[in-house]
């Protein structure tokens, strides 16, 4: 496994992959490899245009779809809209922006990372066949889930504390729908990645100098966004865990070929999971319907 890249993917014709943020940075590699190995891959994107060019470069094996993860309301329209799939990859996501707020009031960060996928599995649910792979982030390790104040609307904000519970909330999430299934007995898998510190367009936008700092950390220290793709390339393609979690095994984590990868404590608390599902549940108005 240590081993593990882009051309130990088997062939995927046939299969259909629906791919959140598809396009660019993690995502975008995610669908170049994807399609490379023979899938069907719907890039389901807020910017249609970029998503477009990306698409492009695949031919007829990748089409774009608009989505709006900060907006409920293109999260369900973009549900009722799809076709069946074999596998969804939750990968979109915002990282440490100044405050803001959904079209649905929530906060940004936990709102597109975790409440929106949160949405889009559960409406989707029914339509994917094989497994539900979920993006989170070495960051997660930082976070904490406040449960009375989940929407920064009490605390004082801070961005990166607000990026690792949402992380955080991602990996509490998959592990939450796994059980969940197992329970149900739907043979569906859900499993969790985290890329490491690979260099992407998402240190772009924290709308300051650390904007600067983490341009030349990337130059210095990430992976390729090529390399990060991987561990989502893994468990989307490969013979996994149910409810596992998966990163790079290199380098403390940060970089190399994918593997079970360390979560942090609060990740495995279930009591907190179970709490988190039905507060996401009560925020978004979708409740999950498992069916075989």
């Amino acid at each position: 496994m240590s081993r593990w890249g882009r051309s130990e993917i088997g062939d995927q014709t046939g299969r259909t992959f629906i791919v959140t943020g598809g396009n660019g940075g993690l995502g975008a590699e995610t669908v170049r490899a994807l399609a490379t190995a023979g899938a069907d891959v719907v890039l389901a994107c807020r910017s249609v245009a970029k998503g477009e060019q990306v698409a492009a470069e695949l031919g007829g094996r990748a089409r774009v779809r608009e989505l709006d993860l900060a907006d409920l309301a293109s999260v369900r329209e973009f549900a009722e809209g799809a076709d069946r799939a074999d596998v969804l990859i939750n990968n979109a996501g915002v990282m440490a922006l100044p405050e803001r707020r959904t079209v649905n009031g929530f906060e940004m960060q936990i709102g597109t990372n975790h409440l929106g996928h949160f949405a889009l599995t559960g409406w989707l649910l029914d339509k994917i066949s094989e497994r539900i792979v979920t993006v989170s982030s070495y960051a997660h390790q930082m976070g904490e889930i406040d449960m009375d104040d989940l929407n920064w609307e009490r605390r004082k904000y801070q961005r990166w504390s607000a990026y690792a519970q949402a992380k955080l909330a991602n990996l509490l999430f998959a592990r939450e729908l796994q059980r969940r299934l197992t329970a149900a007995g739907v043979p569906k898998i859900s499993v969790a990645v985290h890329p490491g510190y690979a260099a992407t367009e998402l240190q772009s936008h924290t709308e300051t100098i650390q904007d600067k700092i983490l341009a030349v950390s990337n130059r210095l220290m990430a992976q390729s966004a090529a390399m990060g793709a991987l561990p989502t390339l893994y468990a989307a393609t490969a013979d996994v865990e149910p409810g596992g979690y998966y990163g790079p095994t290199g380098f403390g984590g940060m970089r190399g070929a994918p593997g079970p990868a360390n979560s942090s404590k609060a990740s495995k608390d279930e009591q907190l999971a179970g709490e988190l599902w039905e507060l996401s549940e009560k925020l978004t108005g979708v409740v999950y319907s498992f069916n075989s």
